[in-house]
């Protein structure tokens, strides 16, 4: 049976992903266990030939310099709003396999949110490369799990198969690109559209600035703006 619960997806790539889970944890902490979290990242040849043999596709297009140039200058103003101050990091040869399938075991061992928020503050405020095994093992021990476990995800012949399943959710539900959130047939994408969706659930509203209704840049399919991107 489908799980019903309502959706986040996320990257761990995305300084917008970021800035989404720093609100939702800042504003709606108690529901941070009752949404269903999944990643999405530019999968590797392996997994990209594993997403196309189970029907999957993942849609991507690059980033022009001009957008680029913009979206460093909107994540500084949308982080200064929030009382954040981002450290671009420097992505060397990434392999975006390494944290997203670490966060896959960390979410099986009970501490997926816990890992977001440390790979986030890792990336975008320290400015480190969580590519790097050393990254996502000090992530790791820093939460109490074993670094070995997390860092050979990408090895590993039972979460290589997750991260497709991941992945395949991301294409079927139509995310194009992140934040990006689900609650039935509604769907949102943005910074600017979570508030949009904590209305949709009900109950308590977020506190107030939580959500800056700033226009951004999307790095995925569509060229139109919603505070989001890949």
């Amino acid at each position: 049976m489908r799980d019903k619960r309502p959706r986040c997806y996320f990257s761990l790539r995305s300084p917008y992903s970021w800035l989404a889970c720093h609100d939702l944890t800042a504003g709606r902490p108690d529901l941070l266990d009752e949404l269903r979290w999944t990643p999405y990242w530019e999968p590797d040849e392996l997994t990209e030939r594993l997403l196309r043999e189970a029907g999957g596709e993942f849609h991507y297009s690059a980033m022009p310099k001009a957008k680029h140039l913009y979206v460093l200058q909107d994540v500084r103003r949308l982080a200064a709003a929030r009382g954040l101050r981002p450290t671009w990091p420097v992505d060397r040869e990434p392999h975006w396999e390494v944290p997203h399938l670490a966060y896959l075991v960390a979410a099986e061992l009970g501490c997926g949110h816990d890992f977001i928020r440390a790979m986030h503050r890792a990336r975008w405020e320290l400015g480190l490369d969580i590519c790097q095994p050393e990254t996502v093992a000090a992530a790791a021990a820093e939460l109490g799990l074993d670094p070995d476990d997390l860092v050979g995800a990408p090895q590993d012949p039972a979460v290589r198969p997750a991260g497709v399943a991941a992945l395949l959710d991301c294409d079927r539900a139509g995310v194009f690109g992140v934040p990006f959130y689900t609650n039935g047939f509604q769907k949102f994408w943005g910074v600017d559209r979570l508030a949009a969706f904590l209305d949709s659930l009900g109950g308590k509203p977020e506190p107030v600035a939580t959500v800056a209704a700033v226009p951004a840049p999307v790095r995925h399919g569509d060229d139109g703006h919603a505070g989001g991107c890949g």
